[in-house]
């Protein structure tokens, strides 16, 4: 469940639009549906009780997932609202609740009467923080899911500027897999016409936020997404660069491991193929490819045994997982074969010194 706070500036404009063909009224108070110019005085009549409010329309839409679309009966939506409406404050006043049925996702609009029935001013201090905090609470206590996804949203009904901010918001999440710095990034945003500019603490050099520009429209990372806010980017770079030399080192140690490997086994076997008193392989060979290309397994009449099996990527493994259990092994094997390989020279240079001397 997303609530998204709307700026109206009339009730004619907001009434008029939240009344459509595709739609339906859950619930009014204090106006007379279902005709708009009836329901717009109403309003306009109550906003005489505190003149002094410059802008009187309230206006909510609530959004639900696409998932949620089969339990989301009338009933239920309007029970999710009036608990929003007294979480959010928004008593004892008009309002108008509509359901609209144009879109994948189910939602419903509220319009309400920032002028209370007793001519109070309903406060919309921090009503976005506590609009987040509502919609998260309730998205809990009744099992919803958190939607509507950004990836659900239909982009060619957007407007300015959430238009710009849709596009932004793809491009970084298009962007983000391949770039592994800011640098990165920025490079691969100015080719779509976005431009990339960081907020800094004071007069320091100390960087504590991201803006992204397209169009003339300017967003702070966190505004287009909380996951593209300064510390979250940040903190992705820097787990991809440590990943990047994570890899690295994977790599040079399974390289050195493969070439401790042939060389323990050609001391203690000789060479794959080989002739004279090469012994052959039985036991046949594995193919890693790439510059490591076919590494020989170890005859089936050796002690030492290593299978193809055991080289071979195991389900639900990563590659940085097999590439580390595998490095291991071919370690264990090639120190098992060296010593094998001592061993049998140690046995040769005992029965030559002990071999007894002919006579001539």
């Amino acid at each position: 469940m997303i609530g998204k706070i709307i700026a109206g500036s009339s009730f004619a404009g907001t009434v008029g639009y939240v009344i459509k063909e595709q739609s339906r009224i859950l619930a009014a108070e204090g106006v007379t549906p279902p005709n708009v110019r009836d329901m717009v005085q109403d309003f306009k009549d109550q906003t005489l009780l505190n003149p002094r409010l410059r802008n009187a329309v309230g206006h909510i839409s609530l959004s639900f997932s696409p998932k949620d679309g089969v339990r989301m009966t009338d009933a239920l939506m309007l029970d999710i609202a009036q608990e929003y409406m007294q979480r959010m404050g928004i008593t004892d006043t008009q309002y108008l609740l509509v359901r609209h049925l144009d879109q994948p996702h189910p939602h419903c609009h509220l319009v309400y009467n920032r002028v209370a029935n007793n001519g109070q001013t309903l406060s919309d201090k921090n009503i976005k923080i506590r609009n987040a905090k509502v919609c998260r609470t309730l998205t809990e206590k009744y099992g919803l899911h958190l939607a509507p996804e950004k990836e659900s949203v239909r982009r060619e009904r957007l407007r300015e500027p959430d238009k710009t901010k849709y596009e932004i918001y793809d491009t970084i999440k298009a962007s983000l897999p391949q770039s592994r710095s800011w640098n990165d990034l920025e490079l691969r945003l100015k080719e779509h016409g976005i431009a990339m500019r960081y907020k800094y603490c004071g007069s320091t050099n100390q960087k504590q936020g991201v803006l992204f520009s397209k169009n003339g429209f300017e967003f702070s990372g966190s505004k287009i997404d909380r996951q593209f806010s300064y510390s979250k980017l940040n903190r992705h770079f820097t787990q991809a660069q440590q990943q990047t030399h994570y890899r690295a080192t994977l790599a040079k140690g399974f390289h050195t491991a493969v070439g401790n490997y042939r060389s323990a086994y050609t001391d203690l076997f000789g060479n794959a193929g080989g002739s004279g008193n090469k012994r052959p392989i039985a036991n046949d060979s594995i193919n890693f490819g790439g510059n490591i290309g076919t590494l020989p397994l170890p005859p089936n009449d050796s002690p030492i045994g290593l299978s193809a099996a055991q080289l071979r990527r195991k389900p639900g493994e990563s590659s940085e997982e097999h590439i580390a259990r595998i490095t291991a092994l071919l370690n264990t094997v090639a120190e098992a074969m060296a010593v094998a390989a001592m061993e049998r020279k140690r046995k040769l240079r005992d029965q030559k010194e002990n071999k007894p001397k002919m006579k001539l």
